[in-house]
């Protein structure tokens, strides 16, 4: 008798709770900024993908705030981690986007890396990344078989940046004679040294990147994908071999699983610890909503950027689930990534 007047009076308790929630959210945020921090260059593909949200999110959080970007650029979007997690506001004001080997950089014991993955408020992802390396045509590398005997120069950020790491790996695990120059602030810098001939080869862009940002470049021919290193096979890479070919044994499948594979959180969108979880659930719910937004999606195509996106505890799985691999794992996985 007690459950069943219970489950009476439910339907009519959250009805008065939900519409109170909603307006408390509505003002709270009402005439606010909710900045987008992107952890990488201006006209990156992060940086892309965030300015092509911020129009659209604003109406799919309560109160309409301000959707304002801003670019942090450091150590490969770790120092934009770093502020995220421990000085910007926990309010449910600011979220940020990097590449996702930021999450993991804590497993791999670097020491910069100044959080912890399992306490920040995973929002969500706005792309699940086709990762590939390519070559510019000067390269004259037609297949990815002739880096097996010819050394050729590789563009890359700093050495824990995905470019770098990236490249190391394919490096150390294929036997590709990959020669890695570092230094560049981001993949459109490493654009420009590959159109002035500087290098001849980038490894870690995803295919939504090389489509828009490199679209040019790779409708002409100017830049060619010569190995694919994560995702399922694709039709528009049909004929380029995959980095998992490479791996013999279970164990060599979670290396490159740790490696390559998290590249499948291509886009993730993450916010401070210790948050009201009402306002982590609207940011997750507005990225949601935002990803089914007709508007949303016509501007995206018209950007040529790729849509495929996960939900903020999706993410916070896939997250948990590469950070609890086995030391073994993680010991390989450093090998190959180390810089030589």
């Amino acid at each position: 008798m007690r459950v069943a007047h219970w489950l009476a009076a439910a339907p009519v308790v959250l009805a008065l709770g939900m519409p109170a929630q909603a307006d408390e959210l509505a003002d709270f945020y009402k005439g606010k900024n909710v900045t987008i921090m992107v952890g990488h260059q201006v006209g990156t593909g992060f940086d892309i993908y965030a300015r092509a949200l911020a129009p659209h999110l604003t109406r799919h959080i309560p109160g309409n705030p301000n959707i304002v970007v801003q670019n942090m650029v450091g150590a490969s979007g770790i120092v934009a981690a770093n502020w995220l997690a421990n000085v910007a506001p926990k309010d449910g004001t600011v979220m940020a986007t990097f590449v996702h080997t930021v999450a993991f950089e804590p497993v791999f014991g670097n020491a910069k890396a100044q959080y912890d993955p399992a306490k920040l408020a995973w929002i969500g992802n706005m792309e699940e990344s086709i990762g590939v390396c390519g070559v510019s045509k000067a390269s004259g590398i037609e297949k990815f078989d002739e880096l097996l005997a010819k050394e050729t120069v590789f563009g890359a950020t700093g050495a824990t940046g995905p470019l770098g790491v990236f490249a190391q790996a394919v490096r150390n695990l294929t036997g590709a004679k990959l020669k890695v120059v570092y230094g560049y602030k981001g993949s459109a810098e490493v654009k420009l040294a590959m159109n002035r001939g500087e290098v001849q080869g980038i490894c870690g862009l995803p295919m939504s990147t090389i489509k828009s940002f490199w679209g040019d470049e790779y409708r002409a021919g100017q830049f060619k994908p010569i190995i694919q290193l994560s995702g399922k096979p694709q039709g528009d890479l049909k004929g380029i071999p995959h980095v998992n070919g490479f791996a013999k044994t279970a164990e060599d499948r979670q290396v490159f699983d740790l490696i390559f594979g998290a590249q499948a959180l291509g886009r993730i969108y993450v916010s401070p610890p210790g948050q009201p979880p009402a306002r982590v659930k609207a940011l997750r719910d507005g990225l949601a909503n935002a990803m089914k937004d007709p508007k949303f999606l016509a501007d995206a195509e018209k950007a040529k950027i790729d849509i495929d996106p996960m939900s903020g505890e999706e993410v916070a799985e896939l997250v948990a689930k590469f950070s609890a691999v086995p030391p073994a794992v993680v010991e390989r996985a450093k090998k190959a990534i180390a810089r030589n």
